[in-house]
């Protein structure tokens, strides 16, 4: 019998609810429970896939070839949980399906509605899934209030009445801001924030207050009293170090125990969270410290590379050292030195993106790696830059370029408009839509035996996630090889290049797959573990 538990979040964006979510789940596996965890993205684009990372962070990509939000990268980082196309929905998805069977005549002449069509579509979704969890946990975005989300808050109310009360749980995350000039912690917030989501119909069982500081048991029982929960109910989400603390913290708050008591769960296991404290004790005391460089072009917003930054943390607690970041854009490249900058680094990682702006300076990064010998790791474009980079300034290439930047005169990189994916041709126009049409999931790569990177994975056959359009050309490839480029890392059909690295440099690996979609605290990503021991080498060095 699967258990429903809903998270919203209210007053402010930004608290956490992805974050608490996952963290919830950790706990509840930690008890022995199994897991799934769902996201409604109230924003009308039918994915993140065509959204500015400026707007929304990364899109994170299913194993399937969803185009998911980023919450779902926390999901499975903190369960080991494979995410799937069913687990994120948004309104515009939502509405897409449901015009699509009013067209077919499935309503069968009936008026179209947001109640019951819109909400019954979303309870369907909820609903909808493979297995027999435990426990099912939803997150709903955005904050109660928002125009956007009153179907969604709508659809989980009728679904308290639908499963039965206590086969359901509501979870409600608030600010608790600390007032300096009244040196008090304030409820008002949360006491509108909760009265918001009952005008609704809802009420909360459990409420996460998020706080800098302990909550007075004044404050608590006054948050319990105006806001009809119990004392205990009123758990504190105070700040942390590591965001791999959050379900250790959970617990040692009661939050854990307040779920499973709701549910009548009081014989329930302690949780085992062992493994948690020993990621947390390699975070806070690590043996030593590496400084990597990240050239990328949406340094702005630093959730534009949430899976990245958390795979980088992975590499070094995995080597038992601390990982420092420094955040570059690209085209600071094209105006300065990049000697200046990147001197001194012990590694150098180019991302993925798209566009031309910044790829210059992105070149000269590749570049000031090769020629410096500091480990270079590319993703993505970060490969293709990789490619056009060793075609101009060692095979003598000079019009080498991408076809998404431009006309070159050799296009080393250019669009994939047909491929395979498990047996069906998957086709692309250049003038077409843009959502949905890049090489997206998981691909299977067969690599050379004998190559740095089969002593990496230990395996000559990988399955790595994929997000992009464009590929290098195939036909560059015995020149670029002859100038000292390895092509590692194959398609099983030979057709897309997957994997480039440089045998006799300390450590120059590029990949056209996002690695870091699969990374986890528990099993980080073989090649961010290696590519920090090579940082943590050329440290030595410097």
């Amino acid at each position: 019998m699967t258990r429903y538990i809903f998270i919203t979040g209210g007053v402010v964006s930004s608290l956490g609810k992805g974050l608490a979510s996952a963290a919830l789940g950790a706990a509840l596996q930690a008890r022995g429970f199994s897991v799934r965890l769902r996201k409604l993205d109230p924003y009308i684009n039918v994915d993140p896939g065509t959204m500015s990372p400026y707007q929304h962070g990364e899109v994170y990509v299913t194993d399937d070839g969803a185009e998911t939000d980023l919450d779902l990268g926390h999901y499975e980082r903190f369960t080991c949980v494979s995410a799937r196309q069913s687990d994120n929905v948004t309104t515009g998805r939502v509405y897409s399906e449901v015009l699509a069977k009013e067209r077919r005549g499935d309503y069968l002449g009936a008026t179209v509605q947001v109640i019951p069509h819109i909400t019954d579509s979303i309870k369907d979704f909820v609903l909808n899934h493979e297995g027999d969890e435990d426990f099912m946990l939803i997150e709903i975005g955005g904050t109660v209030g928002d125009i956007e989300s009153l179907p969604f808050l709508e659809a989980i109310r009728q679904l308290g009445n639908q499963i039965g009360r206590d086969r359901t749980l509501y979870i409600h995350l608030t600010l608790l801001p600390y007032i300096p000039t009244a040196g008090e912690l304030k409820t008002k917030p949360t006491q509108h924030s909760v009265k918001e989501l009952l005008s609704v119909g809802i009420q909360a069982d459990i409420l996460l207050c998020r706080a800098d500081r302990e909550i007075p048991e004044a404050e608590r029982k006054k948050i319990a009293l105006f806001c009809n929960v119990a004392p205990e109910a009123v758990i504190s989400a105070l700040d942390v170090k590591s965001i791999y603390q959050v379900p250790i913290s959970y617990h040692e708050e009661g939050l854990d125990t307040q779920v499973c008591k709701h549910f009548g769960l009081d014989d329930a296991p302690e949780p085992d969270l062992s493994r948690w404290r020993e990621i947390v004790e390699r975070v806070t005391k690590p043996e030593g410290e590496v400084t990597i460089a990240v050239v990328g072009k949406y340094v702005e917003l630093l959730d534009a590379y949430k899976s990245l930054s958390e795979a980088l943390i992975h590499g070094g607690i995995e080597n038992n050292v601390k990982v420092n970041l420094k955040w570059f854009d690209a085209e600071v490249f094209e105006r300065e030195d990049v000697v200046h900058h990147l001197d001194g680094v012990h590694g150098i990682l180019v991302p993925g993106g798209f566009g031309e702006r910044g790829t210059e300076g992105k070149l000269e990064a590749v570049r000031f790696a090769r020629e410096r010998n500091i480990p270079y790791f590319g993703i993505c474009l970060g490969m293709q830059m990789a490619v056009i980079e060793a075609a101009r300034n060692l095979a003598g290439i000079k019009g080498a370029g991408s076809t998404e930047l431009g006309e070159p005169e050799d296009p080393v990189v250019g669009l994939m408009t047909e491929w395979a994916q498990e047996g069906d041709i998957q086709k692309r126009a250049k003038d077409g839509d843009l959502g949905g049409t890049m090489r997206l999931g998981a691909y299977d790569c067969k690599i050379k035996k004998g190559s740095r990177v089969s002593e990496i994975y230990g395996s000559l056959e990988v399955s790595e996630r994929h997000r992009h359009r464009y590929e290098v050309n195939t036909a560059y490839i015995k020149p670029l090889e002859k100038a000292g480029l390895s092509f590692s890392g194959m398609s099983p059909d030979g057709v897309l290049p997957e994997i480039v690295e440089i045998p006799d440099h300390p450590w120059f690996v590029a990949v056209q797959f996002h690695p870091e979609l699969k990374s986890r605290p528990f099993e980080p990503h073989p090649l961010f573990v290696s590519f920090i021991d090579a940082a943590v080498h050329q440290s030595r060095l410097v």
